[in-house]
């Protein structure tokens, strides 16, 4: 059985979600979660930032390190320059023990040096140690510091040139090397001195997001819980005072979505309402007439049964009219919208109208073009086109006496793409305060002794609505205190690529 929006709300009709897994950003997962993505975008950047913090670290630490060995080997290198001296032109290098001790100091590291004249001839030192490849000008005195290798081992060179002799022409070159042992060890110390408390602060961290994300996403989780308790046909708005300004906005958007909807479901109960009691008068009269049937005879069952048949006719009436409606109010937003002729339409109406209103002796009469100019055909519905017009011009053939005129017009603006639809009939016509009236379900003007449904210009508003178009009503002959008459105008005004350099209406 087919479940009515008044017996059910749609906050009711989704089933419970399974709460989303959390994950970080290389896993995927089947529902998105706002709780998950705030994470994955809060801890993947400091995660991959943590790895780069350690190769900063790490350059960092090194260049702290080699600065106060740097500072130390060019003192010891000065020193060893007191050692250098010219006797007889010739360059000696006399390095007694406590220079010796000097260069031994330190467990730790291996400590090289050289001396070379100008010449490049070595007069002291490790003979493999490799030549200094200094670049732009020497300044004699000038300590210049390098990384080299000796022996297969990785060391910090301090070199310079020294200038000796009576006349002070004797350049020396000397080089001394340590290896990398001391800086190393202390640029590791360093490092660890910087990153283990990162080992201990980086869990904490992401304790303090995970738990600032729990408590910054504990207002979605009390609106969904009230949300969840709400009863079924609640429809209620949602109290905003309580959500946080960002949710603001959507909390407005489902207590409009539940004013419409709430709207919608009054009108169905009360479009339901009176369809049962529209329904109710001609099953009544069905019933009573097929009793008074059963105990006639003769021309008692003959006027029972015409009475049986314009009640069925009535009811018929009334049901498809219901149909109509419905089709009107559904159907224009599932079905596309394709080019309509409505000149085709119109014509194709009113030669299906001709029977009725020859029984009437009412003139019919249609004026406007046989087929829509190019350029000027209406997007829309075929179907629902053709039963406003129908039911206009039942209308109009209902409401007109014998022998009255039924006038229907199509005017089309060329230029514009505009199409005019106007409908006019001798009735009485409709007072000015019921106009508004009679576009709601089954109102019907009082004064009229014309049967009908009250569905009619109710199933034309809706069309014309879903259309784009705009309905308003005239009195025909306004003068006439009596058969005043009325003209029904529905303006679509969609636009159309009408050709150009044609004229208007």
């Amino acid at each position: 059985m087919k479940k009515s929006l008044a017996d059910a709300s749609p906050l009711d009709a989704q089933p419970e979600p399974a709460d989303p897994p959390l994950s970080f950003g290389l896993f995927q997962r089947e529902q998105r979660s706002l709780f998950g993505e705030i994470l994955d975008w809060m801890l993947t950047p400091l995660l991959l930032l943590w790895p780069l913090s350690l190769a900063l670290t790490w350059f960092v630490a090194q260049g702290i390190a080699s600065k106060p060995y740097d500072r130390a080997l060019e003192f010891n290198l000065q020193a060893l320059t007191q050692f250098v001296v010219v006797r007889d032109g010739q360059v000696q290098f006399n390095l007694t023990n406590q220079a010796r001790d000097l260069l031994r100091a330190d467990d730790t590291d291996l400590v090289f040096y050289q001396v070379r004249d100008a010449d490049g001839r070595l007069i002291s030192g490790d003979p493999d140690f490799p030549a200094p490849s200094h670049e732009g000008p020497v300044q004699p005195g000038e300590v210049y510091l390098r990384d080299d290798v000796v022996r297969d081992e990785n060391v910090r060179v301090a070199y310079t040139w020294i200038v000796r002799g009576p006349d002070r022409d004797q350049r020396v070159l000397m080089q001394m090397a340590e290896t990398r042992g001391k800086r190393s060890k202390l640029a590791t110390e360093i490092i660890k001195g910087v990153m283990v408390p990162q080992f201990i602060i980086l869990p904490l961290a992401v304790l303090l997001v995970w738990l600032a994300l729990v408590r910054g996403i504990r207002p979605l989780n009390d609106l969904e819980q009230r949300i969840r308790a709400r009863k079924p046909d609640d429809l209620s708005p949602i109290d905003n005072e309580h959500v946080p300004q960002e949710v603001a906005p959507l909390v407005s958007s489902i207590n409009d979505l539940l004013q419409r909807l709430k709207t919608s479901v009054t009108n169905q109960k009360r479009f339901l309402a009176d369809a049962a009691h529209q329904l109710k008068t001609p099953l009544a009269g069905l019933r009573m007439q097929a009793e008074m049937a059963q105990n006639a005879s003769g021309e008692d069952i003959h006027r029972s049964l015409q009475q049986i048949a314009k009640s069925s006719m009535r009811a018929t009436h009334t049901v498809n009219q219901l149909l109509a409606l419905a089709r009107a109010e559904t159907s224009g937003r599932s079905l596309p919208s394709v080019p309509v002729d409505l000149a085709e339409a119109v014509t194709d109406v009113i030669q299906d109208s001709i029977p009725r209103a020859l029984d009437k002796q009412i003139d019919l009469g249609y004026e406007g073009p046989e087929h829509t100019p190019p350029g000027c055909t209406l997007m829309g519905n075929p179907t629902l086109v053709r039963e406003l017009v129908r039911n206009l011009v039942d209308n109009a053939i209902n409401y007109t006496p014998t022998g009255g005129v039924v006038t229907v017009r199509l005017l089309v603006d060329r230029f514009s793409g505009v199409q005019v639809l106007q409908v006019e009939d001798d009735g009485p016509g409709i007072p000015e305060p019921e106009r508004a009236l009679v576009l709601e379900p089954f109102y019907r003007a009082l004064g009229t002794n014309v049967d009908g449904s009250g569905l009619g210009l109710a199933i034309v508003q809706e069309i014309a609505r879903q259309h784009g178009a705009t309905l308003h009503f005239e009195d025909t002959h306004p003068g006439r205190a009596q058969r005043r008459g009325l003209r029904v105008i529905v303006r679509f005004a969609q636009p159309a690529q009408a050709p150009a350099g044609q004229a208007g209406l």
